[in-house]
Parts: structure tokens; C-alpha cells; sequence
């Protein structure tokens, strides 16, 4: 009857450990979840700043006041416009005629003359 109880204080000692074991794990783990969220929350917060900011950043009210104040740009006027015959001409492009290929000649002129190419260059 001694050992049964001892082995029965024993199991009980172990399944108590297990349990401590379980719930030191369990708020462990309770504690990373809670801190994710917090990270994932000011994730959130901050791209939420960072469109709040691009829609500032793009507004075209903006955009159009930083042009007027710094690239002093003025609307086209009527006489800056000139007629083509006014313009100067155009230089000449020389084209350099392309090197001659031997292989497109003779297939050239094989297409022409209806000629059937022999083989191995025999005629």
C-alpha cells in the first residue's frame, strides 16, 4: 500500500510540474501575441501617417504654388511662335550604305531567275 501511495504522490508531483510547465508557456506565448499586436498596431498608425502625408505632399493646390514660386514659368505668347518657312533647314543625313552580303545576293538573284541553288556551291 506504501508504494502505491508514494507512486501516486510521485504522479501527482509530475502532473503538477506539467501543468506549471504548460500555463509559464502559455503566458509566454500570451505575452508575444499581445506585444506582435502592439507592433502591428503602430505599423498600422505609422502608414497611416505616411498617406496622410503623400495626399498632403500631392495635393495640387501645393504642387501649383510651389511652381509659381519657383519656376517663375509664364504663359506662351502669341509672337514666340514663328512660321515653318522661318526655320532653318535641315542638314542632310548621309546614310552609309550597308556592307554587301554575299549570301542575300545570291539568294537574290536565285529568287529572281527562278534558279534552284545546287548543292555545295556547284553549278
Amino acid at each position: 500500500m506504501r508504494v502505491l501511495n508514494l507512486a501516486v504522490i510521485v504522479l501527482l508531483v509530475l502532473a503538477a510540474s506539467y501543468v506549471y510547465e504548460i500555463k509559464f508557456e502559455s503566458t509566454l506565448r500570451a505575452e508575444r501575441v499581445a506585444k506582435m499586436r502592439g507592433d502591428i498596431q503602430r505599423e498600422r498608425d505609422a502608414i497611416a501617417a505616411l498617406r496622410a502625408e503623400w495626399s498632403t505632399l500631392e495635393n495640387p493646390a501645393r504642387i501649383q504654388a510651389l511652381a509659381r514660386r519657383h519656376l517663375h514659368l509664364r504663359p506662351a505668347e502669341t509672337t514666340q511662335y514663328d512660321t515653318l518657312e522661318h526655320l532653318p533647314e535641315r542638314p542632310p543625313q548621309v546614310v552609309q550604305p550597308p556592307p554587301p552580303d554575299a549570301i542575300a545576293d545570291r539568294t537574290e538573284l536565285n529568287a529572281l531567275t527562278g534558279a534552284i541553288p545546287t548543292l555545295l556551291g556547284q553549278r
